[in-house]
């Protein structure tokens, strides 16, 4: 069953919004359904004569689908802000707690962070960035340039509130050569960073960070990345891990995955993690930067 469709136009040329109503040869339109967990969407043409909409690949719910978020993310819906001319997403962050834990806080789930959304580049993804707004939020600023990191080394970032934080960061991988071979079977990215947990070493990866981490690192949330080498290019796979985020029974303990459209090679490897914690519940969200500048 679909639940909470959007139907809306994104510019062919550019990263601004455009009017619901927009009908011209500068854009596409996407329509957005909710279901199995997760807000999908297909692009394609509208034509308001005829009500006719032509995908450019449609809804396959094979596991393959274009989702705008490959974690807990549901119910979305988007408005156009005239004022700034941007598409804004809104989305529902479900409840991972057990009902006795929701019922002594008192409440249940709770909206995401907003993000600008816009059509990529290559006219095949939509691409979502945090509103800028959020910057303003930023306080204290801690960071690091040019750090080499050893294989299976850890890095301790002090000197910030780790239960609130705006965390970027940037990989540069010297040599790929050695990578470990992609498996043609590896189709499915939520089983595969199951499989290949923060814990698993190989020659490109995992490389990220451990976000909410304790000094003995037996309770962290692990978001990271791995590198795969296949027969004519690479394959780089994103990560979050949650088995390990609490030492609690109750709480769902998730591990989400996705492959990421970028070239290692000649690409650094980024991401940016949103951290916000609220009345004992933590939540954690992550835009892998590419190609959207």
């Amino acid at each position: 069953m679909w639940e909470c469709p959007d139907f809306y136009p994104v510019s062919i040329d550019g990263k601004n919004g455009v009017e619901t109503s927009s009908l011209d040869k500068f854009t596409k339109h996407v329509l957005k359904a909710s279901f199995d967990n997760s807000d999908h969407y297909v692009l394609g043409n509208y034509t308001a004569v005829t009500d006719n909409f032509l995908v450019d690949t449609d809804f396959l719910d094979n596991g393959s689908d274009l989702r705008y978020d490959y974690g807990n993310f549901y119910a979305s819906k988007t408005f156009f802000d005239s004022g700034k001319k941007r598409r804004i997403l809104w989305g529902w962050i479900l409840e991972s707690d057990n009902t006795t834990d929701d019922v002594k806080k008192g409440w249940s789930g709770l909206q995401s962070i907003p993000r600008t959304i816009f059509l990529s580049k290559t006219g095949k993804q939509l691409i979502q960035w945090p509103l800028e707004e959020i910057e303003k939020q930023r306080i204290i600023k801690v960071s690091f340039e040019n750090k080499e990191l050893k294989g299976g080394s850890v890095l301790e970032v002090s000197g910030i509130t780790a239960s609130q934080a705006d965390v970027e960061v940037s990989f540069s991988l010297s040599s790929l050569k050695e990578a470990e071979l992609m498996d043609p079977s590896w189709v499915d990215p939520k089983l595969l960073c199951s499989q290949k947990t923060a814990s698993v070493r190989s020659n490109a990866g995992p490389f990220g960070i451990l976000v909410l981490a304790s000094k003995d690192l037996t309770e962290q949330t692990a978001i990271f990345f791995r590198v795969f080498r296949s027969k004519d290019n690479y394959v780089v796979l994103m990560c979050s891990d949650q088995s390990r985020s609490s030492v609690e029974e109750g709480p769902q303990k998730t591990i989400y995955g996705a492959f990421i459209d970028i070239d290692p090679l000649n690409e650094n490897i980024s991401l940016r993690s949103l951290v916000c914690y609220i009345c004992f519940n933590t939540s954690i969200i992550t835009f892998a930067k590419f190609s959207i500048d």
